[in-house]
């Protein structure tokens, strides 16, 4: 996607050949797309966080910068009750229909998957390196 957005004017097979122009290497655009959850508003976000501090190509360094500061945007929205929850949703990745996990989800510190008929919930990958996960 992002490629497409940057060089629309290639055929999808050629797209990668540019990569150098937006990314130094191919593992830091593997780590951004890791690191969003493959979900669109935060691919997009974190994109627009590291233009905004450096010209492209993207770095890993300043990429890792960028996501380390989003975990601090998250991590300090996250009430201390809220841990917990989101280490049994790591654990069992499952949700409970419970208003605090439903909060989870509307925060977008969990997120849920959908593949081949089957539905599970995850942690918001940004968020699991955060010190808070590892107690």
């Amino acid at each position: 996607m992002i490629l497409a957005r940057a060089f629309p004017e290639l055929p999808g097979d050629q797209r990668l050949g540019q990569l150098d122009q937006v990314f130094d290497t191919l593992d830091t655009l593997e780590r951004l797309c890791l690191a969003s959850g493959g979900h669109v508003r935060n691919l997009l976000v974190l994109l627009n966080d590291c233009l905004r501090k450096a010209d492209p190509p993207i770095t890993q360094a300043l990429l890792e910068q960028v996501i380390s500061l989003r975990r601090g945007e998250l991590t300090k929205a996250i009430e201390i009750e809220e841990w917990a929850l989101l280490r049994e949703v790591y654990r069992t990745k499952a949700v409970r229909g419970e208003g605090e996990y439903q909060a989870l989800l509307r925060s977008l510190f969990v997120f849920e998957y959908r593949d081949a008929g089957q539905t599970w919930f995850d942690l918001n990958p940004v968020l699991l390196e955060a010190r808070e996960l590892q107690s």
